[in-house]
Parts: C-alpha cells; sequence; structure tokens
C-alpha cells in the first residue's frame, strides 16, 4: 500500500465522522438526508461509515443539507 492510499483513507474517514457528527447535531435522521442528497439510506450509512468515499458533488449538496460549508468537513 502506498503512502496516497492511507492518507486517503485518513481523509475519508475524518469526512465521514463529520458527516454523521453534524447529522446527529441538527437531530436529522439518515432518512431525511437521503432526500436531501438523493441517494439511497445505505449509501448514506456506507458514507457516514467511510466504507464508500463522498464525491465532490454529493459532499455538496451534503453540505447544503447539514448548513455547513463544504470546507467544514476539512477542518
Amino acid at each position: 500500500m502506498n503512502e496516497g492510499n492511507v492518507a486517503d483513507n485518513v481523509i475519508d474517514r475524518m469526512i465521514a465522522r463529520r458527516l454523521r457528527k453534524r447529522r446527529k447535531a441538527l437531530g436529522m435522521s439518515i432518512t431525511m438526508l437521503v432526500a436531501s442528497i438523493v441517494v439511497s439510506y445505505q449509501q448514506i450509512q456506507k458514507y457516514e461509515t467511510g466504507q464508500n468515499r463522498v464525491s465532490a458533488s454529493r459532499l455538496y449538496l451534503a453540505s447544503k443539507a447539514l448548513d455547513v460549508k463544504v470546507e467544514w468537513f476539512f477542518e
């Protein structure tokens, strides 16, 4: 495994944690987030566990639904 893959994985997990943390802080259910960013329930679960990467367009939609700037996911 090269270093790029390890760094990518760390960033993916960080985004996953922040996505879930913000959703819960707002009292938003997964179902509500699904409706906002138009993906399946299972896909949100995979995003929140870091199993799947969040694409740039989905991250943008999630930031709007969660009322944060995209940059917030990387702080």
